[in-house]
């Protein structure tokens, strides 16, 4: 829901724009898998290169592994010639908003939907005289308006999303907290869920 909103509303995602996503967690992997899903030529952008494979799996045409790369956002102007409609954040970091932002085009949209760590603690420098020079929108998102569910529900009943694709694992009510802390130090991919209750 909460990427659903951020892809659709927030970015206002249309049919042939070019997205990216940096960090493929569970809601970075969503976000792709619904960008996609909205016609968009989706690029994931992580770390990891399960993460990246995944990514590809639902949807993206081309992805950016950050370790192997000096400038992660120039690899997105490259692939996008010259730069992104639509970034997103979906970590939360420092380098991961600066550079979603950096990867846009002008009159590009930002959409922070990652929150930031204690280390941040809620600020992060961002290049304020780009945001003006290239008349960058900067959006926050955060979950959906139970008034539009019906929106994502119809997608999924017609086949163009299939949340089960984000499904990593299931695991029991034991294993929940330890499966919040991996969460927490990014230790997961796409989206565990609970389905032992005893």
């Amino acid at each position: 829901m909460t990427s659903y909103h951020a892809m659709a509303h927030r970015g206002d995602v249309g049919n042939g724009e070019d997205v990216v996503v940096h960090g493929l967690g569970g809601i970075g992997l969503s976000a792709v898998h619904i960008a996609n899903a909205l016609g968009a030529n989706v690029i994931g952008v992580d770390l990891f290169d399960e993460k990246l494979d995944k990514a590809e799996s639902l949807g993206a045409v081309e992805t950016v592994n950050a370790s192997e790369v000096d400038d992660a956002a120039k690899e997105v102007q490259d692939i996008t010639n010259g730069g992104a409609d639509c970034s997103v954040d979906a970590l939360g970091i420092e380098t991961t908003c600066l550079n979603a932002v950096n990867s846009l085009k002008k009159g590009g949209r930002h959409v922070q939907v990652g929150l930031t760590t204690s280390e941040e603690a809620g600020q992060v420098p961002l290049p304020t005289d780009e945001f003006v020079a290239k008349e960058i929108d900067f959006r926050g998102s955060l979950g959906l308006q139970p008034s539009r569910y019906s929106e994502m529900l119809d997608m999924i009943k017609t086949g163009k999303l299939d949340p089960t694709e984000l499904v990593s694992e299931t695991i029991s009510i034991d294993e929940v907290p330890d499966k919040l802390a991996a969460m927490s130090d990014y230790d997961t991919m796409g989206i565990p869920v609970c389905s032992d209750f005893s």
